[in-house]
């Protein structure tokens, strides 16, 4: 039997120690994947949630998405090309990079809110956010890419690389941006179904991060670990345990920063706030005065003035046969309280997005007291639809005709309502009054936005309308009210100085502007005020405007 030989090593020199046994290819590949699914679903989540607050905050959602969007893609290249520096460390790279996302990402819902309360400005932090996220997304892909191939090379054991080895990278290539594009699917869709009603706003940023946290470190500190030393894992331990510590603590103030917040913008006396599907909705005043009431940031009520606007948008569209009323918009009940003031209305419908606006308005009792209770006569039907898409019959109920409709709705300006300020919009209002029937439409300031508003006269005369301008002024100093967008600068609310309408009918022949016959009495509105309004408003008619349409929607933020 032939005795096995040991070599020793020469006296003096010591064993170079055992290699660890490298992991097989597919317990680095499969984690890989999987984390490449979860950035890129938190990656979008921060993206959706920047675009999302910014149109809350600033508005013109889409001026705002592309802001957004460009700033980004742009900051994902050049992430992409600073990440050449770290490929050399990329595991360690890879998990700094996550953890700095993970902290930025997080707040960045935080930080623009906190900026807009207290600053009055939040463009610059969402300029300076889009581009630090976009970079350190554009990192990613680059050190992933070296560490999965990094986990290939460790099967092949130094051997050159075969034809079939050589294409399979460009597999994995294409298995990386699978596995992010289906991620950044689900995030597309997460945010809107899950986070934003579930979390809100702040707290789906907050808990995104720390998913994002706790993927990003939990792959390089377990599946890479033979690549870290010990400087660098306790480095990666510690800044990952600092990123979930400031997201743990910021999720546990985050009612109360919000509240804070909530103060800032619209003052000490915040009687109701509640977040519906689609808006925030604020109260503020006393019980017992005049209420204020806040849309997404912008006040739409002012209980000291709001009769003024609300008598010029719905008494001069009265003045004819006024048995049946359309209403778009006017979920505060403000509309309707002027419109029920007519004995010869029978029926009042109003056709309101939003639920919570007419539930507030029925519920809340300073509310209530200033619209009249409308919501509780017999003759008001509320729909709660889009207007464009019910007015196109898409319910399939019987077409109706009404003798008046008024369109009580936000600044055109602001994007989400630009397509009930569209030709087409225009022409269902057409098909839906009767051959005499009027239309009255708030088309926002005549004096500070006039392009606007002659905007929206020629839009209304592409679709068929003959047109009367006419303003309302004489706002109480300090207030703006009415759905024209608060001036942050100052600190304080300071709408525009007048509020522009229009009345139109079917037809060549202009709609003669004066109040019915069995008109109530008005506190701010009469014949005289009338004609001098019409006058104020053709005094600033400049150059044909063209019209705008649903592909090419003209009002300007």
């Amino acid at each position: 039997m032939i005795e096995p030989t040991v070599t020793m090593p020469p006296k003096g020199v010591r064993r170079a120690p055992a290699r660890r046994p490298d992991p097989p290819r597919g317990t680095v590949r499969f984690p890989v994947l999987a984390v490449v699914f979860v950035c890129a679903a938190c990656g979008l989540v921060y993206e959706l949630e920047l675009v999302a607050l910014a149109s809350y905050l600033i508005g013109d959602s889409v001026t705002q998405a592309s802001v957004v969007l460009s700033v980004m893609v742009f900051a994902m290249g050049v992430g992409s090309l600073l990440a050449k520096a770290l490929r050399c460390r990329a595991a360690v790279g890879f998990g700094l990079v996550e953890a700095g996302l993970a902290l930025v990402g997080g707040t960045s819902a935080m930080v623009l809110y906190a900026a807009f309360a207290w600053f009055g400005e939040s463009r610059y932090v969402l300029v300076a956010f889009s581009l630090a996220i976009g970079v350190l997304v554009g990192a990613e892909i680059p050190l992933l890419m070296s560490l999965i191939q990094r986990g290939d090379r460790s099967g092949r054991s130094g051997r050159k690389a075969s034809l079939g080895e050589q294409d399979d990278a460009a597999g994995t290539v294409a298995d990386l941006f699978a596995a992010d594009y289906v991620g950044a699917l689900v995030g597309g869709l997460a945010f809107p179904f899950l986070l934003l009603p579930w979390l809100g706003q702040l707290t789906g940023a907050l808990v995104t991060g720390a998913v994002n946290a706790v993927a990003g470190g939990g792959l390089v500190l377990w599946v890479f670990r033979r690549d870290l030393t010990g400087r660098s894992r306790a480095l990666l331990v510690a800044v990952n345990v600092a990123v979930l510590a400031v997201l743990a603590t910021a999720t546990v103030l985050v009612d109360d920063f919000e509240q804070a917040a909530r103060r800032a913008v619209y003052g000490e006396r915040v009687r109701v706030a509640v977040h519906t599907e689609l808006q925030e909705i604020v109260v503020t005043g006393s019980p017992e005065g005049p209420p204020d009431l806040f849309l997404d940031g912008r006040l739409r009520v002012a209980g000291r003035d709001e009769y003024r606007y609300h008598e010029a948008l719905v008494h001069p569209a009265m003045n004819g046969d006024h048995t049946r009323v359309l209403l778009v918009g006017g979920g505060d009940g403000m509309a309707a309280r002027e419109v029920l003031r007519y004995p010869g209305v029978r029926s009042v419908t109003v056709v309101e997005l939003d639920p919570g606006v007419v539930r507030l308005a029925r519920t809340d009792p300073a509310l209530a007291r200033l619209n009249a209770q409308a919501f509780s006569d017999p003759r008001v039907h509320v729909v709660h639809a889009d207007a464009f898409h019910w007015l196109r019959g898409a319910t399939g109920r019987p077409r109706e005709r009404y003798d008046v409709v008024i369109s009580d709705l936000p600044d055109p300006g602001i994007t989400p309502s630009a397509k009930l300020y569209a030709q087409e919009f225009y022409g269902l209002v057409a098909q839906a009054l009767t051959p005499a029937g009027r239309f009255a439409v708030h088309a926002g300031s005549v004096a500070d936005r006039p392009r606007t508003y002659w905007t929206v006269d020629a839009t209304l005369r592409a679709a068929g309308f003959a047109t009367r301008p006419y303003s309302a002024s004489g706002r109480i100093p300090g207030f703006a009210a009415g759905p024209d967008r608060a001036d942050r600068t100052g600190g304080a609310g300071r709408g525009p100085g007048d509020w522009g309408f229009l009345l139109a009918a079917p037809g060549g022949r202009p709609p003669a502007l004066g109040l019915a016959p069995d008109a109530p009495r008005l506190r701010s509105l009469g014949e005289d005020t009338l004609a001098a309004a019409a006058r104020r408003a053709e005094r600033a008619r400049g150059t044909a405007l063209p019209p705008s349409t649903l592909v090419h929607p003209r009002y300007g933020g």
